[in-house]
């Protein structure tokens, strides 16, 4: 009798950071005719460990013979306990780190969770008051841009030649390069990539129904979904939905955050042997009718 095992485990798993361009990498890999990637994160080495190793296992059983395995759970890069149970379990993956301004890093993600309806205070609150007394949202926001101390739980459980580490800068600038360097890590073959089409898919640049009708909507999701693709249902959806204005980032609340990053950048800098200075002082695009949240607009 086939076990789970025996259907094959990951070869790759991409760790994070969050909103660090994690999906557009997942995406481009799960087109690759030899890659097998499902579709939600299983975060088994975060939040769903208590789950079981065969659990993992089973969410890959319909990888074809032959697939290259791999999945994407950007949480596990700031996971206390990620790396150790990573390394415990899969020591011969290949892991991918991407890297983002810690600061829009963290700005990026408040309004993510903005446009859920999880935020609706100003940005610079949440992260002053995380600093302060450890409230839960601001310490999310914070605690995810802390990428030394996070990548070294990594090199110290991984040969560094298991790990790449690619800047979300890079892969907006460059990404067909950043592609095959990814694809060169993982063992496959390289691919070209359809750039016109890829840099459409920002979520945060996506016109949204109003909140009380998202909310209003929820407990019907599973019925919904199987909709999405059909013309009229995007022709009524378009009736109703709009954009999203963001609040802005402002002067204050953007110079807090790199103070509060500056030490980890430095130490970040001699890790991965880069010069990442300019992530605290190169202004970067703010708020207000913000629609996209990087040069390249690349999904997060």
């Amino acid at each position: 009798m086939e076990s789970d095992r025996d259907r094959g485990e990951p070869r790759f798993v991409i760790a994070g950071a969050v909103k660090a361009a994690t999906t557009w990498t997942a995406r481009r890999l799960a087109e690759h005719p030899r890659v097998f990637i499902p579709g939600p994160e299983p975060h088994y080495f975060s939040d769903e460990h208590h789950r079981g190793f065969d659990w993992y296992l089973s969410l890959f059983s319909e990888a074809p013979e032959g697939a290259i395995i791999g999945e994407k759970s950007a949480d596990y890069l700031a996971h206390p306990l990620a790396a150790e149970r990573l390394a415990d379990a899969l020591p011969a993956a290949r892991i991918i780190v991407q890297l983002r301004n810690p600061v829009d890093r963290a700005y990026s993600d408040y309004c993510m969770l903005y446009r859920r309806g999880e935020t609706r205070r100003p940005a610079g609150d949440y992260f002053r008051k995380s600093a302060s007394d450890n409230e839960h949202l601001g310490s999310r926001f914070l605690i995810g841009g802390l990428y030394a101390t996070h990548l070294r739980r990594i090199y110290d459980r991984f040969p560094r030649e298991q790990v790449l580490v690619e800047l979300y800068d890079d892969i907006a600038a460059s990404p067909q390069e950043t592609m095959a360097r990814i694809t060169d890590h993982i063992g496959v073959d390289r691919i070209d990539i359809d750039l016109a089409s890829t840099a459409r898919e920002n979520d945060s640049a996506s016109e949204m129904l109003p909140l009380h009708v998202r909310k209003a909507l929820r407990p019907f999701k599973a019925a919904i979904k199987p909709l999405r693709g059909k013309a009229w249902f995007k022709s009524l959806r378009g009736a109703f939905a709009r954009p999203i204005s963001y609040p802005p980032l402002d002067d204050e609340a953007r110079s807090f955050l790199a103070d509060y990053y500056s030490r980890d950048v430095e130490a970040l800098s001699v890790l991965v042997k880069k010069e990442l200075s300019h992530w605290l002082t190169v202004p970067q695009p703010r708020g207000g009718d913000r629609r996209a949240g990087s040069p390249a607009e690349l999904v997060n």
